[in-house]
């Protein structure tokens, strides 16, 4: 999976925002409502570097393999950040982001939840 396709991925999910802000976050960010559930950094040095969130079993798992470390900041919650989304397998990458974004989904009021689930 390339950059295009990870991007294509993540606007694939229903009511999905795709955000670009500029400097200085300098990131592209897809939320579902207002809750963020991937971005990827537009700016070098780490141009198209790739972050969601994860389970805090895969957290510890993930961050002990090489090309993904715990994303700036938002480590804290769970985050991780693949410097390279075409060294990662697409497969296990999709269902990380999916899980994400359900996470995301889950913080949303139940009405707003069940509209989505609705639409997949």
């Amino acid at each position: 999976m390339d950059v295009a396709q990870a991007k294509q991925f993540c606007r694939s999910f229903p009511r999905v925002n795709e955000v670009e802000s500029g400097h200085p976050a300098n990131v592209l960010s897809y939320k579902v409502r207002d809750k963020l559930f991937a971005y990827f950094k537009t700016s070098e040095p780490e141009r198209w570097r790739f972050s969601f969130r994860v389970t805090p079993e895969r957290f510890l798992e993930l961050t002990d393999q090489p090309g993904i470390k715990p994303a700036r900041y938002m480590h804290r919650y769970h985050w991780v950040t693949v410097v390279d989304v075409s060294h990662f397998d697409d497969e296990y990458l999709k269902a990380l982001v999916a899980w994400s974004f359900n996470k995301a989904v889950s913080r949303l009021p139940k009405k707003v939840q069940a509209e989505i689930r609705d639409m997949t």
